[in-house]
């Protein structure tokens, strides 16, 4: 059950806090018609914050953690996803950057640390359903031991070499008169500024001030993210003295998909039908991402060319933030012809009664010559080059039965 003061997001569906995953549904289905950008063009916010508001109450983990802490709770657990700070700002009232401490950390003039970029494969059916999964990071964090100082009070001292900069500057004379100079990284504390007493240094993190500590992020991932698409977890990145530390960013990448290929928020597919079933109507099956058998049926009389695209409208990708909106399924028809002489010439001539007449043959005037149409294999090129290495045959005897090139034709 929500906290009283936190049920803001229950109050924009307008369900109670005990709602049940249907009854938010529904809500959420009938305001959405309501305010849609596209019948209602001046409500875009109001839309904004219906579809926020579902997506985290119809998310159990989301739920969970605004019923027990309410914004806090989510704002802490969000990880600064993209696009969560406009909506809390516009919702909750203050950026979600000032409440992890953005400000605060510029103010302080500290430099901050480098991100930590990590690729995410996920599968089609992953962006297309959403997921959750567990993710295993190695990073650095400050010493628990000596609270990330590299010994115990006192023990660090400036470096009397570089004098605390960390870097030495050598100047070398080539000539007279001719002087350079060079700058290199302080061998006595490795460029740290610092040095520390071997036998002062801190036991477990020999003085480097860091350990490695494994780190599980749970991350999620959305309905209708994309191929490219960040998940960002502020702070989470390496720790180091007096450095504020960077963010983890997720890389997604998007693995092939054998059946499906994804255009923005629409889906492409390729079937093989046979001759019979693009003259004479067809019903075929297939499994979409979320598992359901969809029956596709196309009506006798209704011919489907070779290479034609038909449209299945909803059953594309469902939109990013807004899930019961989806893109288009777009169907490509390979058409199979049956083998040669698949039929006897006595039901060939009954199959034409029952084609469109072919057109007639023209009435020529003048000389003619028929030809035969042979095999060609694409592979093989146009076989221009065989007939010029044929002009080229020196042999007296190919020249002499059949002219340069020219072969036999055997009726």
């Amino acid at each position: 059950m929500a906290n009283v003061a936190d049920t803001k997001l229950y109050d924009i569906l307008g369900v109670p806090p005990g709602a049940s995953d249907n009854e938010l549904k529904k809500a959420y289905r009938k305001l959405a018609k309501e305010y849609h950008p596209d019948k209602n063009p001046n409500a875009g916010d109001k839309f904004k914050e219906i579809s926020f508001a579902y997506e985290v109450l119809s998310n159990p983990e989301k739920r969970e953690l605004y019923d027990r802490y309410g914004e806090q709770g989510l704002r802490e657990g969000s990880g600064g996803s993209g696009g969560m700070d406009d909506i809390f700002s516009h919702i909750f009232g203050g950026g979600l950057f000032n409440f992890m401490g953005g400000q605060s950390r510029s103010r302080n003039g500290r430099r901050r640390g480098e991100d930590m970029m990590h690729p995410l494969k996920v599968s089609l059916e992953d962006l297309y359903n959403g997921k959750t999964t567990k993710l295993q990071l190695s990073k650095n964090v400050l010493c628990s031991a000596c609270n990330g100082q590299g010994g115990k009070s006192g023990a660090v001292q400036k470096c009397s070499a570089c004098r605390g900069r960390g870097v030495r500057i050598m100047i070398r004379q080539l000539a007279p008169g001719m002087v350079q100079q060079m700058q290199s990284v302080c061998s006595d504390c490795n460029g740290e500024g610092e040095v520390i007493n071997e036998k002062d240094r801190c036991k477990k993190c020999e003085g480097k001030k860091v350990i490695k500590e494994v780190k599980i992020l749970e991350v999620h991932v959305d309905k209708g993210m994309k191929h490219g698409q960040r998940i960002t977890f502020s702070g989470e990145a390496d720790q180091a003295p007096g450095v504020e530390p960077g963010d983890i960013v997720l890389l997604l990448q998007e693995k092939e998909n054998e059946v499906f290929q994804r255009d923005g928020n629409d889906l492409h597919m390729t079937h093989k039908i046979g001759l019979v079933e693009a003259l004479c109507g067809f019903q075929f099956t297939f499994k979409h991402l979320d598992g359901r058998q969809i029956v596709v049926k196309y009506p006798p009389g209704k011919v489907i060319e070779p290479g034609c695209v038909r449209v299945v409208r909803g059953e594309g990708m469902p939109q990013y933030r807004n899930p019961f909106e989806k893109g288009d399924l777009y169907i490509k028809f390979d058409v199979q012809f049956p083998e040669n002489n698949w039929i006897s010439p006595e039901k060939l001539s009954e199959l034409e009664d029952l084609l469109p007449a072919r057109p007639e043959f023209p009435n020529v005037i003048g000389d003619t010559e028929e030809v035969d149409l042979q095999e060609f294999d694409t592979t093989r090129g146009s076989g221009g080059g065989q007939r010029r290495e044929a002009y080229n045959d020196s042999s007296d005897e190919e020249s002499s039965h059949h002219g340069p090139g020219v072969q036999c034709a055997h009726q």
